[in-house]
């Protein structure tokens, strides 16, 4: 089912809200443990998005900016193999209804425009994302959806743009809601 497409899985009806499309951007995983004897699995898919308070990372640290809708320039400062969602999300930057489904490939508000020569050094691009961005505003040729790209070291210094619209299908319901009443 997989390869179909998350778009294909929708226009089945079937329910994929338990389905979760992780990016495999170099995040630390537990790994399968033994459990001990009558105790049950011992397996753990864990995906560790952040370290800990106080905690000091061995990843090298990446400057990235952001170019907000507004045409505000905001700064953070990455840790290599975290998502440009996850970077948004950690650094709390103020990028109106960014990351909506919180990664799991169930919208385009992560959408970023990206310049041409940084756009051709990405990872590829998979199928699922295609279907999103399928349903992005402002789409161009070098749009990719944040949640599935990696931040590198060769990215140090990136400038990416936030399109000007947003498809987020939370604002259609809340118009459908105020019109029936």
């Amino acid at each position: 089912m997989m390869a179909q497409g998350t778009a294909g899985l929708l226009r089945r009806g079937l329910n994929i809200s338990k389905t979760f499309f992780i990016p495999l951007c170099g995040a630390t995983q537990q790994h399968h443990t033994p459990a001990p004897h009558g105790l049950g699995r011992g397996f753990s898919s864990t995906h560790k998005l952040q370290d800990a308070p106080g905690e000091s990372s061995s990843a090298e640290q990446v400057t990235v900016h952001f170019i907000n809708r507004d045409g505000e320039r905001l700064t953070a400062t990455a840790t290599e193999g975290e998502s440009l969602l996850e970077v948004v999300v950690n650094q709390n930057l103020a990028i109106d209804g960014f990351g909506a489904c919180e990664g799991t490939l169930a919208c385009s508000t992560c959408h970023l425009i990206f310049e041409k020569d940084t756009f051709q050094k990405l990872d590829a691009i998979s199928d699922e994302e295609l279907d999103m961005l399928d349903l992005a505003y402002g789409l161009t040729e070098t749009s990719r959806l944040g949640c599935q790209v990696c931040v590198k070291k060769s990215m140090d210094g990136l400038t990416v743009r936030v399109p000007m619209d947003v498809s987020d299908i939370r604002n259609q319901m809340e118009v459908g809601k105020q019109s029936k009443q």
